[in-house]
């Protein structure tokens, strides 16, 4: 379906009554596409004018009928869905209006609705018009309003010459706006800064990509020399600095999905370690090693993550402490009074920040050292072997912390320390920290960092006023020493069953918080009351949700009884914000669970995350009710059945994405193919057509010389051959899937020419 425009409005949020508009920006899908780069500018706001704001289809059959003596007209209008809200309750007073030339007829008008159904056939004489083929006959919905001019809701405007051409049409057509240019205001309204970028995919049937998923499994289960080409170290030559994390990440989640993760790193770390001399070196660079180390530590990780640093992250933002320890930047006047013997001084500030940060940072290693039973098996089994590459590549005495450096690297450099430094990116928090928070939070970032290394390199720097903090970190390297070798005491086969379904563990929560849910039972109460507040978890298995946190009874929804998440209409109960969890019984009834959220990035969140962990269920719904069914009928379609089939489709595939997303093998196997295809004329120009270059000139050389080929010549000769036998087959699998694309655009291209309009 995709999109058409994409609209962002500023809003003045009201305390009392609806909020306001202040201006808006809106984008279509053209102007988005035509920026590869995406678009990166300020905007001017522009005027908010309703006959602009339109959405929704309506249903219609039209047909021209001639006989002997009139020609005319037939429009059977069937319906109309997702129409605009115009009035104060959240819908409207929908009808539809025929014109050409100077005739019209009107539907009637259907009260309280955005999902009218007409069912009336509208004519008109087209020899009263003089019938020709030129201009269109126009079909315009409108809100009827008893009191002032009724309300646009969109047009449809159909060429004559079309229903020359094709006497019966019949389908959905979006409805459009009038076409009144925009108003900028002259930038009087503000303007915005945006950056948008469309990633738009045609994802093909799993049989496409096949060959690719084989190329990439062989490249770390066939036994190969460490430096032997396979398609991932070509993959690697290809990808972009800005496309390295993606790509990482991607393939993170096709190795998680074969059950090869384990082996994918293990392949990757090896050959880094293996091409690095100066252990100071050692996975400093964005490698695809350190990119996928990273996006895998996020994917397995993070529940462990939350469980370790979530309560002490959660006790910095409520104490939210004044806490300094650069004298150019102490500010005496925004600190707490510390002590009672009048103002504060620099140094009693000091003091006062180094103690808190020592027992913040006490807290942190605490907590992690402790942790070694819930770090994931995966990561353990990773970094044990991580720990032996780089003891076997640098066996020195005088490398001996090498191998810890390599793990703590990953571990609290890429890992823990950006969790604390940004804790909404890790999903720890829900908002960004303020500035007296975030200044502590970097703070001790930076002492984590220093952890992680160890304490090797403290002193040299520039931040000389982080010396009273360096007693705490030195004294903590044997305990880290301690962890990192309890960590990758594992079995080396039991890492190897990972997850394949899902990134998220069972049983795991994965969102929580409280939510206000609407009490169906009992008698019948005031709309705004008959929401409770309850407190949600939501894991991978069930939804459950109590009157607090504490509380020891739950009530559950088994995930995989869910078959539809959506949101529903403002005027359903006159509240906004509000989503609904349809689940299916054993017995095949459909059960309703209404939940109204504080703001819309909460019901955004909720929505995807719901959406995410019932993503393989069957049988999910293809349409739902947007609204409530109350007083007999529903408020959205009003239909009077409560089993009647939903007015709107559903969207189930509409999600936040991020590192968490469920494994999708045939987006991330179209991710690789388009980064392969964007590299491959560097690997035909590098592996093809340069090494014949100089394979033709060898022999050449070699003919003039009379001198048979050394054992180093026929070793590079065989690895180049070798070369070219992987990109040839990398190319060819590129070349395949390119034009699997170009049949499936050529196929949509012909059903898409058949129609008349765009539905």
């Amino acid at each position: 379906m995709g999109f058409h425009t994409l609209t962002f409005y500023v809003m003045d949020e009201d305390t009392i009554g609806h909020d306001d508009v202040i201006g808006k920006i809106s984008l279509s899908k053209e102007v988005i596409a035509n920026q590869s780069k995406g678009l990166d500018n300020w905007l001017n706001l522009t005027r908010v004018d309703p006959d602009e704001e339109v959405q929704g289809e309506i249903h219609v059959t039209l047909e021209l009928h001639r006989d002997a003596q009139t020609t005319c007209l037939r429009c059977h209008i069937i319906e109309a869905r997702d129409l605009a809200p115009r009035d104060i309750t959240g819908t409207s007073d929908p009808f539809t209006r025929i014109l050409y030339n100077n005739l019209s007829a009107e539907t009637s008008i259907i009260k309280k609705t955005r999902f009218p159904h007409w069912d009336e056939t509208l004519e008109l004489c087209l020899d009263e018009a003089g019938e020709a083929e030129s201009g269109s006959v126009t079909l315009e919905v409108w809100d009827w309003d008893m009191v002032g001019k009724n309300d646009f809701l969109g047009k449809v405007e159909i060429p004559m010459s079309c229903l020359h051409r094709t006497p019966l049409l019949q389908g959905w057509f979006r409805l459009l706006p009038l076409g009144n240019s925009e108003d900028d205001a002259g930038g009087k309204l503000g303007a915005l800064r945006l950056k948008v970028r469309l990633a738009e995919e045609r994802i093909l049937p799993s049989l496409y990509y096949q060959p690719l998923i084989d190329l990439l499994v062989e490249a770390v289960i066939s036994p190969t020399e460490v430096d032997d080409p396979t398609p991932l170290t070509l993959l690697e030559e290809v990808t972009t600095v800005e496309s390295r994390q993606d790509i990482a990440m991607t393939l993170v989640k096709i190795y998680l999905g074969q059950g090869l993760v384990v082996p994918f790193l293990d392949y990757l770390n090896t050959r880094e370690v293996h091409h690095t001399t100066d252990p100071n070196t050692l996975f400093r660079s964005n490698s695809l090693a350190s990119k996928a180390m990273e996006q895998f530590m996020k994917a397995v990780g993070m529940i462990y993550l939350h469980e370790v640093l979530k309560p002490i992250i959660n006790r910095i933002f409520e104490e939210k402490k004044y806490i300094e320890l650069d004298p150019c930047k102490i500010d005496l006047n925004r600190c707490r009074r510390i002590s009672f013997k009048g103002s504060v001084s620099e140094e009693e500030v000091r003091e006062s920040s180094v103690g808190m940060l020592q027992t913040y940072l006490n807290s942190i290693m605490e907590a992690i050292v402790s942790s070694v039973s819930q770090c994931p098996l995966a990561m353990r089994v990773v970094f044990k072997q991580l720990h032996k590459r780089v003891e076997e590549q640098f066996p020195e005495p005088e490398n001996e912390d090498v191998k810890y450096l390599a793990i703590s690297g990953f571990f609290f450099l890429r890992f823990f320390a950006p969790a604390i430094l940004t804790p909404k990116l890790f999903h720890l928090r829900d908002h960004h920290a303020d500035t007296r928070t975030s200044r502590t939070l970097l703070l001790l970032a930076k002492a984590l960092q220093s952890v992680g290394n160890l304490g090797l390199q403290l002193g040299h720097g520039k931040e000389q006023w982080m010396a009273p903090l360096h007693p705490i970190i030195l004294c903590s390297v044997a305990s880290i020493k301690d962890f990192l070798d309890k960590l990758i005491d594992v079995d080396h086969d039991s890492g190897c069953d990972v997850p394949q379904r899902a990134v998220f563990l069972p049983s795991v929560t994965v969102k929580e918080g409280f939510l206000q849910k609407h009490k169906a039972e009992g008698p019948q109460l005031l709309k705004r009351f008959a929401f409770k507040k309850r407190y949600f978890w939501l894991s991978s298995e069930m939804l459950s949700y109590a009157k607090t946190p504490d509380w020891q009874t739950r009530s559950s929804v088994p995930i995989q009884c869910v078959c539809a998440v959506e949101r529903v209409d403002e005027n359903a109960f006159q509240l906004q914000n509000v989503m609904q969890v349809i689940t299916r019984d054993p017995e095949g009834q459909l059960h309703t669970m209404y939940l109204q959220c504080k703001n819309v990035n909460e019901l955004n969140q909720w929505l995807s995350a719901i959406r995410k962990a019932s993503i393989y269920n069957e049988r999910m719904l293809p349409s739902f009710h947007p609204g409530a069914h109350r007083g007999n009928k529903w408020t959205c379609c009003l239909q009077s059945e409560r089993s009647a089939l939903g007015c709107s489709r559903t969207h189930s595939a509409v999600t936040l994405g991020d590192w968490s997303d469920p494994l999708d093998p045939d987006a991330e196997a179209q991710t690789i193919y388009k980064e392969l295809l964007q590299g491959r004329d560097k690997l035909r120009k590098q592996y093809l057509e340069t090494q014949e270059t100089e394979a033709a000139a060898q022999e050449e050389s070699a003919v003039k010389q009379r001198k048979p080929s050394d054992g180093v010549g026929a070793s590079v000769q065989g690895r180049n051959e070798r070369l070219r036998a992987v990109a040839s087959r990398l190319l060819d699998m590129v070349l395949d899937l390119e034009r699997a694309h170009a049949s499936f655009q050529h196929r949509e291209t012909e059903e898409a020419s058949s129609l008349i309009l765009p539905s």
